[in-house]
């Protein structure tokens, strides 16, 4: 990675971040196809603990990837969406997946 400048280093290391945990990918999976609520998030995805679940989201919301919303009910409701950022990383992952299909 000499070859990277500083602030593509980053980037790099952060889409790096992303790919190596395979909940991650899971976890964008369910949210595209709407699960976008924790405890359901937990339901769908099983053997995702809340603690790897809680780690993966800060991870992904610091790097721009979901934004969280707040409803202000009783009882709270939380919601991730998303961002245009996290959009294109999902256009990654499918070109990623067609090329894993075609690696036969």
């Amino acid at each position: 990675m000499e070859h990277l400048r500083e602030s593509n280093r980053e980037a790099y290391e952060a889409v790096s971040e992303i790919l190596k945990c395979k909940w991650t990918l899971l976890i964008l999976d369910a949210i595209t196809r709407g699960v976008n609520r924790p405890g359901r998030l937990e339901r769908e995805l099983p053997g995702l603990t809340t603690k790897v679940l809680n780690e993966r989201i800060k991870k992904l919301e610091r790097f721009g990837v979901l934004t969280k919303l707040n409803f202000p009910e009783v009882p709270p409701r939380v919601e991730y969406q998303l961002t245009d950022r996290g959009k294109q990383f999902l256009a990654l992952i499918q070109e990623i997946r067609v090329f894993a299909e075609n690696w036969k």
